[in-house]
């Protein structure tokens, strides 16, 4: 197995709970990678997509996706360009599927724009739901709860609920994210996948 965790806005592969999450998941024996996404303060969502391309290519059930607010629509509309049969799992922490009314400007980058970008294939996306996992705090101030439960509602999956999480940043005191490790987990423990 392998996996992917793909970060958002203005972040880096080792910030937040990236590197323990990492960690857990090398220690399993699954090769992790947390690429890099260009120019994350100024996302480009042509540069982003290359990136992933670049990166995960085609998953397959070997692969487990984890992916962390803007990284979850961007993973999202990729999984439904690319269209794989299968994937082993796919964790979206702070996700969210459609424009960010509270939110649509942030640091001078326009996230409506962004998001203007992004097709999301509701039809492709729920073939994972089996081994689909949504994290959503209940005190997000960047992504509100309500943005990321209508993100399950609409594509299945399992939801977890987590009080006090804030938007899963450093600067919540987020270094660790055990919901994810424990949702993987129930990914790759000899089920068959999707």
């Amino acid at each position: 197995m392998h996996a992917y965790i793909i970060h958002g806005y203005g972040a880096s592969p080792t910030d937040h709970w990236f590197p323990w999450l990492q960690a857990r998941l090398q220690a399993a024996g699954i090769s992790t990678i947390v690429p890099p996404l260009p120019d994350s303060e100024h996302p480009d969502f042509a540069a982003w997509q290359a990136a992933l391309t670049q990166t995960i290519g085609t998953p397959d059930r070997n692969t487990l996706l984890i992916a962390h607010s803007l990284g979850t629509i961007s993973l999202l509309h990729y999984l439904s360009a690319t269209c794989p049969a299968a994937v082993g799992g796919l964790v979206l922490v702070a996700g969210f599927g459609a424009r960010l009314p509270e939110l649509p400007i942030i640091g001078g980058f326009d996230i409506d724009t962004y998001i203007d970008h992004t097709r999301l294939d509701d039809v492709v996306l729920r073939r994972y739901a089996a081994h689909m996992h949504h994290l959503i705090s209940d005190n997000d101030y960047v992504v509100a709860p309500a943005n990321s439960h209508a993100l399950a509602a609409r594509l299945g999956g399992t939801v977890h609920a987590l009080p006090r999480y804030g938007h899963f940043l450093s600067a919540d005191g987020i270094t660790e994210l055990p919901a994810a490790w424990e949702a993987l987990q129930s990914c790759f423990s000899g089920k068959d996948h999707v």
